[in-house]
């Protein structure tokens, strides 16, 4: 059976290139034919003509619709990320019996090592001073904030947020957190408080967020809840745009109301430019590149194969479902 199944990467980044050899190449070869693709294909066209016969995906970009429906033997699509219901029409895979499964976890560290490197170039305008001091401008007079003894909120406390949490402690920072299913057993297991949204809006001196998007969670974070924030808040998202009122956050930016902002996630991507975050000093961004280090990828890979591996075992693992 393995010896006739296709299993295709048809959009690997070229940084995966070093990754996909050795252990990781046997065990994919080992489930079938193996055939990776780099770059992000054109159109959908160009997804179904990588994808061709195959039975088995590995995937960072996810399928369009117009793939799925033409892969005709396409089995598994294993989603290397957590957010596959952003990219993959789940609905349309499990009419036509795709399983679809993704990495939870394994990027934990990792985003929130970034995380905290957006909270504190944001805290310390390290994006603007460095800009000025390259063309020439010796700025010593703009001052930093302190991240000790503030309060930092996290919105949704998943396994990006407890590390994070455990970082910001390490700071010296209170923290605070909202999620659906608080518990006392919870907040004592990692040395923080819950509080419902409107506290936790309220009393943050850094908003963080850390939610998966959802119908639920998408604009959750609107303008009138923006302006209930703190005076001088700073706002860090490595979760994804829609969580926020772009528009709004932009505004509150430029008005001071929000001190500064560290955003790794955006409406539109590419950041086309011109865009008015780009123009703004008090922000600092990173093309959604939160999740990519070497470490991460290499975890992702591991469980992403491991995915494919448990499907064509019988024994499903990590499936995403509507």
């Amino acid at each position: 059976m393995a010896g006739k199944r296709r299993i295709v990467y048809p959009d690997a980044g070229g940084n995966l290139a070093e990754l996909i050899t050795g252990e990781r190449l046997a065990r994919l070869e080992a489930l079938g034919a193996f055939a990776i693709h780099y770059g992000r294909p054109a159109d959908p066209q160009a997804f179904i003509e990588r994808i061709g016969e195959a039975s088995g995906v590995l995937s960072g970009w996810g399928l369009p619709v117009e793939a799925l429906r033409a892969a005709r033997n396409l089995e598994i699509v294993s989603f290397t990320g957590t957010g596959a219901a952003n990219f993959i029409d789940l609905e349309e895979a499990a009419r036509r019996g795709i399983a679809v499964t993704n990495t939870p976890g394994a990027t934990g560290d990792t985003v929130a090592e970034h995380t905290m490197a957006l909270m504190l170039a944001a805290a310390r305008h390290v994006a603007r001073l460095d800009r000025e001091t390259r063309s020439g401008v010796w700025n010593q007079e703009l001052p930093g904030v302190d991240l000790k003894g503030k309060t930092l909120g996290l919105i949704g406390f998943g396994g990006i947020a407890q590390r994070t949490a455990a970082l910001a402690r390490a700071f010296g920072m209170r923290v605070i957190a909202w999620t659906r299913n608080p518990s006392p057993e919870r907040a004592a297991a990692h040395g923080i408080a819950f509080a419902d949204l409107d506290a936790v809006l309220a009393e943050s001196d850094v908003l963080s967020l850390h939610l998966l998007l959802t119908p639920e969670t998408e604009g959750l974070i609107d303008a009138d809840r923006l302006q209930r924030t703190k005076p001088g808040v700073v706002v860090v998202n490595t979760a994804r745009a829609q969580i926020v009122d772009e528009a709004a956050l932009i505004e509150l930016l430029r008005s001071g109301h929000v001190a500064a902002a560290g955003i790794d996630v955006y409406m539109e991507e590419p950041l086309p430019p011109g865009h008015p975050l780009t123009e703004l000093d008090n922000v600092v961004l990173t093309p959604h590149s939160a999740y990519n280090t070497p470490e991460a990828g290499a975890a992702i890979l591991d469980m992403a194969i491991a995915n494919l591996e448990a499907f064509y075992a019988g024994t499903p693992t990590n499936l995403v479902t509507t």
